[in-house]
């Protein structure tokens, strides 16, 4: 049973893993250095340990030191429990759903390993917003697609902003940075997946026209917003796929068009 510890000094070292959250190139330095990330709000914190991330500390107020009782049963860490004005001087916001969690990292696996057993893989270029990492996560979850792979210069899908913007999907889907880009595409495609580079560029067929729902194995690559996917990329891809707009509208949101996309590479679709 975890050991329940009420602190009230915001200097406190204990609660170290918990402070300047909102100072994302703190928190980029750190958090992949010291092998943590911090979960935030009780659904996230229960679906992390879930997902048998190990759990190094929790910081609670009162009210979700109470909720969260079978969650502090189980685990073999120490919380903290503080007032609500000391959460907010620890951690730099108004943490207005009373419960963090600071877990421990997991290695991330190998892109060959995960492109094994995947049938529909995710591929983000340089996606470094991190609601639109963590929306992209979501829908991937939801859409049924079995891994999702990061260039090099992708935001961390673990940060916390990307973790709650999913609701914890970050968790359930299996994820892998590339070693290079695009060089490392041509592992995809070893794999046995065909490479559709989804843009707005009015080359690009339509994806009902490529039809990627029948293809045995198929990468969706997505650039980031504003920008999309470089030259480069496209250029490394099987074919540029497009999803038709209406009423002048040239694009989407990549999260947005992640959703639609997603949906088209399911398989089991009517195929008339």
């Amino acid at each position: 049973m975890a050991e329940i510890i009420t602190l009230d000094d915001p200097d406190d070292p204990r609660v170290a893993d918990y402070t300047g959250l909102t100072d994302v190139e703190l928190r980029r330095r750190r958090e992949p250095a010291e092998g943590l990330f911090i979960a935030e709000g009780e659904k996230v914190i229960r679906r992390a340990a879930d997902a048998g991330y190990r759990m190094r500390s929790m910081l609670l107020t009162p009210k979700w030191a109470e909720v969260m009782g079978d969650v502090i049963d189980a685990a073999d860490a120490p919380v903290y429990v503080v007032e609500p004005v000391l959460a907010e001087r620890v951690t730099g916001y108004h943490v207005h759903r009373g419960a963090l969690a600071s877990m421990a990292r997991k290695p991330l696996p190998d892109a060959a390993g995960l492109l094994r057993t995947a049938r529909r893989v995710a591929v983000m270029e340089a996606v470094n917003d991190h609601t639109n990492i963590g929306a992209i996560f979501r829908s991937a979850a939801a859409l049924g697609m079995d891994a999702v792979l990061l260039s090099p210069d992708c935001a961390d899908p673990l940060y916390r902003r990307s973790v709650k913007v999913s609701m914890g999907a970050v968790f359930s889907v299996p994820y892998a940075r590339l070693d290079s880009w695009p060089g490392g595409l041509e592992t995809v495609r070893e794999a046995g997946c065909r490479l559709l580079a989804l843009t707005p560029d009015e080359r690009a067929v339509s994806l009902d026209e490529a039809a990627p729902h029948r293809l045995d194995k198929v990468a969706l690559m997505l650039g980031a917003e504003g920008d999309g996917l470089s030259a480069r990329a496209m250029a490394a891809a099987d074919e540029l796929v497009r999803i038709p707009m209406a009423h002048g509208v040239d694009s989407l949101n990549v999260g947005a068009a992640a959703a639609v996309a997603f949906y088209a590479v399911a398989t089991g679709r009517p195929t008339a």
